[in-house]
């Protein structure tokens, strides 16, 4: 983790944040902002060919950004999904469901041409606030 006096940064093994000098996620002052994040582990897809298990995946490894600010699901107050298709949306809906039923962000879907890695249906987004707590 990097910081400075009111920015700090967090970074995951994505090999694109070297490539493309980005933060998985960065916080400034009461809010944290979460890169937009694919379902992989390193270099590993993860449910290819399922957007739901894409959703899942990629929202998990959102919310682990999170943890390293002492923040979780309750915290979110914005998300955003990209989809390929949307025959899609039901999926990654339920998905978002699982994770926010209780929060209830804001949530935005937005349809694209595609992603990085042609099998690669969502990426995710999210947004959260932390009351000052100085983490």
């Amino acid at each position: 983790m990097t910081q400075t006096p009111d920015v700090r940064r967090v970074h995951s093994d994505s090999p694109w944040e070297e490539q493309f000098g980005f933060a998985r996620a960065v916080a400034a002052g009461d809010r944290v902002h979460v890169a937009g994040t694919m379902p992989f582990e390193g270099t590993v897809l993860y449910g290819e060919g399922d957007p739901y298990e894409q959703a899942k995946f990629a929202f998990t490894k959102a919310l682990a950004a999170l943890d390293a600010f002492g923040l979780d699901a309750d915290s979110v107050v914005r998300t955003r999904m990209y989809l390929t298709h949307t025959h899609d949306v039901e999926e990654v809906g339920r998905a978002h469901k699982d994770f926010f039923d209780r929060a209830r962000p804001a949530a935005t879907f937005v349809v694209v041409s595609g992603f990085m890695d042609p099998r690669v249906l969502v990426e995710v987004e999210l947004e959260a606030f932390r009351a000052s707590r100085g983490a």
